[in-house]
């Protein structure tokens, strides 16, 4: 990333710790719509029924953290222009945010029927999907899954939405075949997580730059 000023950071960073909050509000959404998890964690789900893991290894989280460091430095070695200081950030914070919304909104949206579930979940997977491209656009970094996506679609030059598709559908699949578990909103996610995010990169850029304008303005 080029140099850049502190007021700059502390912008990109506050718009980026916003997109995470408003993302991870769409993955408890999600969660609590109880149709199934989002295609990463299928992911880690499988590996970590599939796999003899040893006892410090035990737990879900655990796999999840580990599985983020090897994508981090996988891609930090085959395209370390993406690897940022944000993506160690989501990887800190995504567990605490969703747990904190989490126990925000669990006793109002805990007992609700299947209508209400698929309205959690669509609405959980467009306001991941807007949140997701905030953090993406304050060029800080992204998410380990989003991270993927991003690297493949900027080296292969093919459109974001189209990509992230391909990728959580990898996810799940191996997910799947490793013994985690595909519930339905999975694949509502796998498939419409992507091509939303991609008619929200724009409204993002927009909404980032506005941001940026005053300390940019200054600067200039």
């Amino acid at each position: 990333m080029k140099q850049i000023s502190w007021p700059e950071l502390a912008v990109r960073a506050a718009e980026l710790l916003i997109g995470l909050a408003i993302a991870h509000l769409g993955v408890t959404l999600f969660l609590l719509s109880d149709l199934g998890s989002d295609p990463f964690n299928v992911l880690i789900q499988g590996l970590h029924r599939a796999i003899p893991w040893p006892g410090f290894m035990d737990t879900h989280g655990r796999v999840h953290l580990l599985v983020s460091l090897v994508i981090m430095l996988v891609l930090l070695v085959a395209a370390k222009g993406f690897v940022k200081i944000g993506t160690v950030i989501c990887m800190a914070l995504g567990g605490p945010i969703i747990d904190l919304w989490e126990l925000l909104l669990n006793p109002m949206l805990g007992a609700l029927g299947l209508p209400g579930r698929i309205a959690l979940l669509v609405a959980g997977c467009v306001i991941l999907a807007f949140g997701m491209t905030v953090v993406i656009s304050s060029d800080l970094g992204a998410g380990p899954n989003d991270l993927v996506a991003v690297s493949i679609s900027e080296l292969a030059k093919k459109p974001f939405g189209i990509v992230r598709v391909c990728v959580d559908v990898a996810f799940a699949l191996t997910g799947w075949l490793l013994g985690g578990v595909l519930g339905a909103g999975t694949i509502v996610c796998a498939f419409l997580v992507g091509p939303t995010a991609q008619l929200c990169f724009p409204l993002s850029r927009r909404l980032c730059a506005w941001g940026l304008k005053p300390v940019l303005e200054k600067r200039d």
